[in-house]
């Protein structure tokens, strides 16, 4: 066991690490786009709040994870530790991959989907019935992806067109831009410190499941994928970055405030119901939002499709993986 402890730290610094590399966008890249912030500023402020952010309010979205979708009071520990290590590596080589190709995919998606994975094998090896996998919170959690992006386009849209409406139309443009690029630092600063207290589940989740899960999450467990995230945004952070930041629209300061407020908003409210929502997808739909402000033109479709498209196949590939590699684990360990 203490053999199978440390491989899960290490596979799940290796998650926590690609959730900073990929998910570095959903904080920082609208201050990138708008060129409010240098690279270096970014990965400096985002990595100090996001392993904070971690570390603090990390404990209630890992609680969900680990115990909210498969059954596993009902599972041989054993059995446990190699279905979460599973799905940390699937989830984790799944993010490698889209990080590497630039695309700003659901890094919760991918840990759910490699979850539900690791339940749908267990279940069916171990004879137990279906409905013993959690759907109705897998339902909710599903759900909150599309409530999401939704619900920070909408808000983005209209914190964006206020802001036109009550001061771009009235005053110069140079002046309230200005002054807004400042309001935009501090609303990413919001959104790093929210995405760390949301997403370090995502690594942290299936470590508390393999340390036997009671209801309280250790603190260095929360440090160590905080830790992970603040050094994935460091090394290759920038990757991701100049897809949301520069290639979805256009962003001006007053842009990239309205989105990154709508986001930071919408994944607090999340973290205090304990819900796993996607970052990512929050982000991109805000982007859009206050891209559409402007105009269907403002928004560069073809990137959207792109990425909508690797969002819909996160789930299937990283459940794939997990349910091939349990198997393997159960058969030769």
């Amino acid at each position: 066991m203490d053999l199978f402890l440390i491989a899960a730290a290490i596979v799940g610094f290796y998650l926590a690490w690609n959730i900073g590399a990929n998910d570095a966008a959903n904080s920082m890249a609208t201050s990138y786009g708008s060129r409010a912030l240098t690279l270096k500023q970014i990965i400096i402020v985002a990595s100090v709040l996001e392993f904070t952010g971690a570390t603090l309010f990390g404990k209630k979205v890992t609680h969900t994870i680990a115990k909210g979708i498969v059954p596993i009071e009902l599972l041989d520990h054993n059995l446990v530790v190699y279905g979460a290590l599973a799905a940390l590596l699937s989830a984790g080589f799944w993010i490698t991959v889209s990080t590497y190709y630039n695309l700003p995919i659901s890094t919760t998606h991918s840990i759910v989907g490699a979850m539900l994975g690791f339940g749908l094998a267990a279940v069916s090896q171990n004879h137990l019935a279906l409905d013993q996998i959690k759907w109705g919170v897998l339902a909710k959690i599903a759900l909150s992806w599309v409530i999401s992006p939704l619900f920070g386009a909408a808000l983005a849209f209209v914190t964006f067109s206020l802001i036109r409406f009550i001061l771009l139309d009235r005053y110069a443009s140079e002046s309230v831009e200005h002054v807004f690029r400042y309001l935009q630092v501090l609303t990413a600063c919001y959104m790093a410190f929210a995405h760390g207290s949301n997403d370090v589940a995502n690594a942290t989740g299936p470590i508390a499941a393999i340390l036997g899960y009671s209801g309280t999450v250790p603190f260095w467990v929360l440090f160590f994928g905080g830790l992970g995230i603040a050094i994935g945004i460091a090394t290759w952070g920038y990757r991701v970055i100049e897809t949301v930041g520069r290639q979805i629209t256009e962003l001006t300061f007053t842009r990239g405030f309205s989105a990154e407020f709508a986001t930071a908003t919408t994944v607090l409210l999340a973290s205090s119901f304990g819900m796993p929502v996607s970052t990512t997808h929050t982000l991109v739909g805000s982007v859009i939002g206050v891209g559409l402000a402007g105009g269907l033109a403002s928004v560069n479709l073809k990137i959207v499709q792109k990425i909508i498209f690797s969002w819909i196949v996160t789930v299937p590939v990283a459940a794939a993986m997990t349910i091939s590699l349990y198997t393997v684990m159960v058969v030769f360990l």
